[in-house]
């Protein structure tokens, strides 16, 4: 299957795609990117995704290249010229060009702006039946993680932690308490109540995390945004964790040792109900 993408404005196929050595995102990882889940051929709250853009780019002084507009259609392009009904689509957006390779940042430089699309896959049925493992570490990364920046080393470091463990996920921690994963946000269950650590610049603004509040408030379940200690964490009934392409899945081992029973939890079996008929009806409906 021959892949499109979109480089600065051009479509062409993904082995065709170059950038020069000099730009700012390969040397320094100067920008930004966004993920935008795409069902039945329908980006999904798009207006939502490119606000988290926007303060991204805000937040790092870089120009938004494109107004929502543009962007929208930009991605209809995208979805449209790739196979698959789901998609993930991929922007990624850097400072641009520099003469020379120096940590100002340059006086005139174009953005580049790269856009590509990969098939949406989501886990598979053993892992929501069985639950998943997960694995802990401080939260060493920097103060800025509600900007979603190309600059992912940490991540990446963290996120193998837990491969190389055999697990899923790493649960992060900082100053006792519990942040999010390595590339997702974390919820807790504790008495039937879902415990979920609030947005600050500490964690990314998750668009599902925002969907299973609005699931919980919807269908009356307890629900108490607020810090969540390290100690409320590993003595939690449940624990789960949401992204766009993982949706939600529970963790039934943390570290080695069970979560609650050691398997998903009821309140999941409840907020994974939920999460597909809204797929089916919101996600897929429009």
């Amino acid at each position: 299957m021959m892949r499109t993408v979109c480089l600065n404005g051009a479509f062409l196929p993904l082995a065709e795609a170059k950038v020069s050595v000099m730009d700012r995102g390969f040397l320094f990882g100067d920008g930004a990117y966004e993920i935008v889940p795409v069902y039945s051929r329908r980006p999904f709250r798009l207006a939502e995704h490119l606000a988290r853009l926007r303060h991204t780019l805000d937040g790092i002084h870089l120009a938004n290249p494109h107004d929502d507009a543009t962007w929208a259609r930009l991605i209809d392009a995208i979805v449209a010229r790739n196979e698959g009904e789901d998609q993930s689509v991929y922007l990624h957006i850097t400072r641009g060009i520099g003469a020379r390779r120096e940590h100002a940042f340059p006086a005139q430089a174009a953005p580049t702006v790269f856009i590509m699309s990969e098939p949406l896959q989501t886990p598979p049925p053993s892992q929501r039946e069985a639950g998943i493992d997960a694995v802990s570490a401080p939260d060493v990364r920097w103060l800025r993680c509600d900007l979603k920046t190309l600059s992912l080393l940490a991540n990446c470091l963290l996120r193998q932690q837990a491969v190389d463990a055999g697990c899923i996920e790493t649960i992060l921690f900082r100053d006792g308490r519990m942040t999010e994963g390595a590339a997702s946000n974390i919820f807790a269950v504790k008495n039937g109540v879902l415990l979920a650590p609030p947005k600050s610049e500490l964690v990314l603004a998750g668009i599902t995390y925002d969907i299973v509040l609005e699931l919980a408030a919807a269908h009356g379940l307890p629900c108490e945004v607020r810090e969540v200690a390290e100690a409320e964490a590993r003595a939690a009934d449940e624990l789960w964790l949401t992204s766009s392409t993982k949706e939600v899945l529970p963790i039934v081992r943390l570290d080695g040792q069970p979560v609650g029973a050691g398997r998903p939890g009821p309140v999941f079996a409840q907020m994974y109900a939920w999460y597909q008929a809204f797929k089916q009806t919101v996600m897929r409906g429009g």
